[in-house]
């Protein structure tokens, strides 16, 4: 038996859940180890591992047990990339990144491509570059022919049909073909929970692409038989609620509010006569979608070397990487420029000194520059300055009439008024900043405001952001605390809606 399993991971350098108690530096090499063994594949295809060349460490790339083959994106960091993790008893007998076949090296390659000739190269080469597709070719024992094991996703609908435009001659070339991977598309309506909601939901270009790709009915006969079978509607063709990707944001999960995007396609023949099981795995957490993978009655014949993509044979993982003192090696001069340079050395070295030598003799002493600066001492600055004038003890100055010999007395019903007065006054005045302090330390220790109960379920709400781009970015709002979920579901969120004040 042949398993395979695929499953767009998220992040391969996230941690499983439950992993971190572990060392911080070998959590993720723990969570991929866990990975392949909890999935029990003997080829296993992950998407959106977003992981780099550069950021690419040995216990993540090589695993005990397994050959590992890698395609990273050239123009992001952090951003798409495929990997397949092949058993040992699986190892393929060639492996090639992308689909258009630019990036081949004619040294393991798997070779077909199909014709290419509507699409420019620049076109071709951006989409390769994403790191969206990783082939491999596997040799199997029933029928001695090589099954290719293709998967990838793009988002991009319009050079979706391309890439696959080769499995149909690799198929003519006597090779059975294999599909899987996030396919970014529900086929059917009943792939998707909010499908009659959904505007155009057939005119999709994604879902004609798909519906050019597969047979209408599964193994059954069709008006329409396309090259490729959807291995899990043929055998759950009926099954509702089989979905693989819910949103995260809104925790739709928890009601399985989502749709089925991932996919494992073969062709007719090796479906009909070799698959035994396609099955989804949704108790399977770590991402926001579920793996997916199929059974056939074949065994793989291992190939007896890996091809040359695989991540063994990276120069900084075959311990063949050169070190930066190769680059620092100094090189061989001839006699005759070795004496010129060190003749210009030395002219160099005796015009230098001369110079400083002449520096020197130009330079004044010490005690000519205190000198010449004429710099002042210390006291002078607390001497009397001669250009302010100094008052003449000999002046008189005018004198004042006193305040007291122009007010008038007052008389003591007057005295006990203004007493009263001012007594008032400073009462007053006490008791606004008793109320100022008050309110002050009121509104310091009253902590945040109560959050909103929302009106379908009077829960409190959940605080959210606005991170769309327009004159709403930034602000805050409440909403529903429950997972989004279908609308007569009266479990599921409600419509709630609160801007926030601000504070």
């Amino acid at each position: 038996m042949l398993r395979v399993v695929s499953w767009n991971i998220n992040g391969i350098r996230r941690p499983l859940q439950g992993v971190a108690n572990q060392e911080p530096s070998n959590c993720a090499a723990v969570a991929v180890g866990r990975i392949l063994d909890e999935l029990d594949a003997d080829i296993v295809c992950l998407q959106e591992t977003k992981v780099t060349r550069d950021a690419l460490t040995e216990p993540l790339a090589i695993v005990e047990g397994y050959n590992s083959y890698f395609s990273f994106s050239r123009n992001r960091s952090g951003y798409s990339g495929v990997a397949t993790f092949c058993k040992d008893n699986a190892t393929p007998v060639a492996a090639e990144e992308g689909l258009s076949g630019l990036f081949a090296t004619q040294n393991g390659d798997v070779g077909c491509y199909g014709n290419m000739d509507e699409f420019t190269q620049e076109e071709l080469r951006a989409l390769d570059s994403e790191g969206r597709a990783l082939l491999t070719q596997h040799k199997i024992r029933q029928s001695q022919n090589g099954s290719h094991v293709v998967w990838g996703r793009d988002r991009r609908g319009g050079l979706k049909l391309t890439p696959f435009g080769g499995f149909s001659f690799l198929q003519h070339m006597g090779s059975h073909v294999i599909i899987l991977g996030d396919l970014n598309t529900a086929h059917r309506p009943i792939d998707h929970w909010d499908a009659v909601n959904l505007e155009c939901f057939e005119e999709d270009p994604g879902r004609k692409w798909m519906d050019s790709l597969l047979s209408n009915l599964g193994c059954q006969s069709a008006s329409h038989v396309g090259p490729f079978i959807d291995s899990y509607r043929c055998f759950q063709p009926k099954q509702e609620g089989a979905f693989t990707c819910w949103s995260a944001v809104t925790g739709a999960r928890h009601l399985n509010y989502g749709s089925r995007l991932d996919y494992v396609l073969g062709d007719r023949t090796l479906v009909i006569d070799t698959f035994q099981a396609s099955f989804l795995l949704p108790e399977v957490m770590g991402s926001d979608h579920c793996p997916v993978g199929a059974v056939l009655s074949v065994s793989s014949v291992p190939a007896k070397q890996c091809p040359p993509l695989c991540t063994r044979f990276l120069p900084e993982f075959a311990g063949t990487q050169l070190k930066i003192l190769r680059f620092l090696v100094p090189l061989e001069q001839s006699p005759v420029l070795e004496q010129s340079t060190l003749q210009h050395n030395n002219q160099t070295r005796v015009q230098t000194c001369q110079n400083k030598a002449q520096v020197r003799s130009t330079r004044p002493q010490p005690s000519q520059v205190g000198s010449s600066r004429g710099q002042k001492n210390l006291k002078s600055y607390f001497q009397p300055s001669p250009s302010c004038p100094q008052a003449s003890p000999d002046i008189e100055l005018p004198s004042l009439p006193l305040m007291s010999a122009l007010m008038t007395p007052k008389t003591p019903e007057e005295k006990a008024v203004a007493k009263v007065v001012k007594g008032q006054a400073k009462t007053s005045e006490a008791k606004d900043e008793k109320e100022l302090r008050t309110s002050f330390w009121k509104s310091v220790l009253a902590g945040p405001l109560r959050t909103p109960l929302c009106g379908g379920h009077r829960e409190p709400c959940v605080m959210r952001t606005v991170k769309k781009p327009g004159p709403n970015l930034g602000r805050r709002f409440y909403m529903c605390a429950r997972p989004r979920g279908p609308p007569t579901d009266p479990s599921s969120r409600c419509n709630f809606f609160l801007w926030s004040r601000p504070s």
